[in-house]
């Protein structure tokens, strides 16, 4: 296959150039195509949809390779999928990949979450995107299962495409073998005790970040939540519209005009 024939896959996360999920997906996505990534030079998990409004950006390249070009970016991750699109890439690629996440972002951490905030914006850029992420926080952890099931949407993305303003957002459980592959809705919850309060060295009060999640809708077998807790993959497919429709007529009863 020539170049110009090869996919253009593009790679971010928010976990950072050096984080173990971003660099076992590269290996396992390289063989579907010339292969860009631009990844934050450290963490920011947390980022959600964040841009640099104030500081510039910087870019350094890391590697070099045939059908393969890897640079850190001092911004967000959405800094990342800008520059990317903007300045760095031929032409507009085939498929947007932000992951693997170091930790779970089902249910409502995908408000919260650097790694569908890039999902979200390649979205929003008119590029089938897909975020993933491993349900365990440890840095060598075992993405084995969640690089596998990823390269499988990825492919089908590739082959089929999504529509026009949606996006994938698959999360993989920590389990040795994963039982298969689910489609899901969001679970409906809620993040509670969300900080741990303790004191600094001058015994001036500081808070940690914390908390635990409310599963509203645990025994919902079409959620994120009970795929992941019954051994699972689950890919919920995300848009970008967040309009309520279905408020619509009720709030139309306010309309001044």
């Amino acid at each position: 296959m020539s170049q110009k024939n090869k996919p253009l896959i593009f790679i971010t996360n928010d976990d950072g150039v050096h984080a173990k999920g971003i660099n076992e997906l590269i290996k396992g996505i390289r063989p579907l195509g010339e292969v860009v990534v631009i990844a934050p030079d450290g963490a920011r998990s947390g980022m959600s949809s964040a841009i640099s409004s104030v500081n510039p950006i910087r870019l350094n390249l890391v590697r070099k390779e045939e059908d393969f070009t890897f640079y850190s970016c001092s911004g967000t991750p959405v800094d990342c999928v800008k520059l990317g699109i903007n300045e760095i890439l031929h032409r507009k690629p085939d498929l947007l990949i932000s992951g693997i996440n170091h930790g779970s972002n089902s249910a409502v951490c995908v408000i919260y979450s650097g790694t569908i905030g890039a999902t979200l914006e390649g979205c929003i850029l008119g590029i089938p995107s897909l975020g993933i992420s491993l349900c365990d926080h440890s840095p060598d952890a075992d993405f084995s299962q969640a690089v596998k099931y990823g390269k499988i949407v990825a492919e089908k993305i590739l082959t089929g495409g999504l529509p026009k303003g949606v996006c994938l957002n698959l999360n993989v459980p920590d389990v040795p073998n994963v039982k298969g592959l689910k489609v899901a809705c969001q679970t409906k919850g809620y993040w509670a005790k969300e900080f741990q309060k303790s004191q600094d060295a001058n015994g001036k009060p500081v808070y940690w970040l914390t908390g635990e999640f409310v599963n509203e809708d645990a025994e919902n077998e079409c959620n994120d939540e009970w795929a992941l807790n019954n051994g699972y993959a689950a890919v919920v497919p995300l848009q970008v519209d967040m309009t309520a429709h279905h408020a619509l007529e009720k709030i139309k009863s306010w309309e001044t005009i």
